[in-house]
């Protein structure tokens, strides 16, 4: 890793603002501290009982079972509590327009959790209708800030919550039989829209984080090459929803593949691989062009099964996104250096080291698939465990710079 060697890893001092004075409870302070630790705890805890149902140490039991809760929760449980997190925090920067804190924002942490508990324990249709109205109230909370602040240049997030929305409620019909679809296209192709939007907020972000806190990193944007690679991302993301020809998905999904790959590299992100904090967000990134590759290759030979395309957006983009963005955004809004810390860095190395191994040593060694998802969920299950109790202090104490928030 060239200059790791002077990396920071030790624990951050707490400042005296927040030691002088006894500690306040503040969990509910702001959108991302709640959302991001239940978020944590779903990941540390649901993919070992995933495992654990799919070696048949545990039963499969509840409204949904087996593959279809492990994607739905993946999905709609932890993605969707870290994306709503993070909207409640952006959307009150964005627009100086309050968003859920305090008892509201409790409801809605309630809400969450309950509908984890129902998709296990049941009832059926209240599973569904619980789980069903999270992101309807995420979206009315978020286009109310908006809408006070006449902030219509990110109505595109309401709008990505409604389709997710909606996407939600077709799981729940198919998984009951109302509409003659299998349950998990429509979790897919939430999947997919996720994917999308680390591709979209990657490219706002990734570069600038980077430019700002490496002035001589040669970092350089093209917005044809941006617009090209999200659109040919789309296609071939809806061809791939859709169950198209492979002559026709494949070329589009290796088009998209190299399109972001050259978007990637104009970020030159191997001047970051000194600092944790940002080489996660470039990493990570670098995923979504390995899963395209793998989604065109499905296409073409059964000897590559598409889970290997699902688990590297799943896993490397969207899992390593969120422990990139979740550590960043959390230090940020609570008043610390953004400085990764060896916590921090072993959670990103052990995320990362989930998705090789699910994809990577899974390709290779097709023979060890048990192993290999066994060792997978236990390097993810740890990389957000450790995120959860060295962040718990963190998310549950007031900033330490004393202001709101």
């Amino acid at each position: 890793m060239g200059r790791m060697s002077n990396q920071r890893f030790v624990l951050r001092p707490v400042p005296n603002a927040e030691t002088a004075s006894p500690p306040r409870f503040a969990l509910f302070a702001l959108g991302f501290r709640p959302f991001y630790l239940l978020a944590a705890l779903l990941a540390a805890l649901s993919a070992p009982v995933w495992v654990a149902q799919y070696v048949g140490v545990l039963p499969a039991g509840g409204p949904i079972a087996g593959l279809a809760w492990h994607m739905h929760e993946m999905v709609f449980g932890f993605a969707v509590a870290v994306i709503a997190g993070f909207l409640f925090t952006a959307g009150r920067n964005w627009t100086n327009q309050p968003t859920p804190t305090g008892w509201t924002l409790a409801g809605l942490a309630a809400l969450w959790l309950a509908a984890r508990i129902l998709a296990v324990t049941g009832p059926a249709p209240a599973a569904a209708w619980v789980d069903f109205l999270f992101l309807p109230l995420v979206a009315w909370f978020l286009w109310r800030a908006l809408h006070a602040a006449g902030n219509r240049r990110n109505y595109f997030f309401v709008a990505l919550l409604a389709a997710l929305a909606a996407l939600n409620l077709a799981f729940w019909f198919a998984a009951f039989g109302v509409v003659p679809v299998p349950p998990l296209v429509p979790v897919k192709a939430a999947l997919y829209v996720i994917v999308a939007i680390v591709a979209i907020m990657g490219g706002r972000v990734i570069p600038m984080f980077t430019q700002n806190a490496l002035p001589a990193a040669r970092v350089r944007r093209h917005a044809r090459l941006d617009r090209w690679a999200i659109g040919m991302l789309a296609a071939a993301l809806a061809l791939d929803v859709l169950a198209a020809s492979a002559w026709l998905l494949a070329p589009v999904a290796l088009a998209a593949a190299a399109l972001h790959g050259a978007r990637l590299a104009t970020w030159d992100p191997v001047a970051t691989r000194s600092s944790p904090i940002l080489w996660i967000l470039h990493v990570s990134y670098a995923w979504i062009p390995a899963g395209l590759a793998l989604l065109a290759l499905a296409a073409l030979t059964p000897a590559v099964h598409e889970v290997y395309a699902i688990h590297a957006f799943g896993i490397g983009a969207i899992g390593g996104m969120i422990i990139g963005m979740i550590t960043r955004t959390a230090l940020g809004h609570t008043g610390r250096p953004l400085v990764a810390g060896l916590a921090e860095t072993f959670a990103y190395g052990l995320v990362q080291a989930a998705a090789f191994t699910r994809v990577a040593v899974g390709l290779a060694a097709p023979s060890l698939y048990g192993q290999t998802l066994a060792l997978s969920a236990l390097f993810w299950a740890a990389g957000f465990a450790i995120y959860a109790v060295a962040y718990f202090p963190i998310l549950t104490r007031p900033r330490a710079d004393g202001r709101p928030g």
